[in-house]
């Protein structure tokens, strides 16, 4: 039985307002991978960029595998995502022509116990969205807190 992990970027929706998911794989060795599984990555501060028509997740941190030898990896590089050819033509579009940026929402383990990254396209949020999701938040905590007493 393999253990799913779910690393989540709670600042993305937060930040910016989603318009489009997409799930890719990740390129990666073999001592980041056993990071993965530990659970010992964040992706808070990380963001999607296209270079040369390949799509890479930059700043994302995984952190250095305990029992790696000299073949360990470096906890902040480049890495490579994979998706279909009509996804990263669309993304690119879109990324150029619109300004969005894409940010990755979810670090995941599916079944297989491949790891997987969930991004997002996004537009950024001015501070007036940012006060009213958190008004919301405020609001929807209150009416569970009042139907939790009844």
């Amino acid at each position: 039985m393999l253990k799913t992990i779910n690393i989540v970027n709670k600042r993305a929706k937060f930040d910016y307002e989603i318009i489009d998911t997409y799930t890719a794989g990740i390129v990666l060795t073999g001592t980041e991978i056993k990071s993965i599984r530990l659970g010992k990555a964040q992706i808070a501060e990380s963001f999607c960029e296209f270079n040369n028509n390949e799509l890479f997740a930059i700043n994302t941190y995984i952190e250095e595998y305990a029992f790696g030898n000299q073949f360990n990896h470096k906890s902040r590089s480049e890495r490579k995502l994979l998706l279909n050819k009509r996804e990263l033509k669309k993304l690119a579009r879109d990324v150029q022509s619109k300004g969005l940026t894409i940010v990755p929402l979810k670090l995941f383990t599916n079944e297989k116990g491949m790891a997987k990254l969930d991004i997002a396209l996004c537009r950024g949020k001015k501070t007036y969205d940012k006060r009213e999701s958190l008004k919301e938040q405020d609001t929807k905590r209150d009416i569970d807190r009042i139907k939790k007493a009844y």
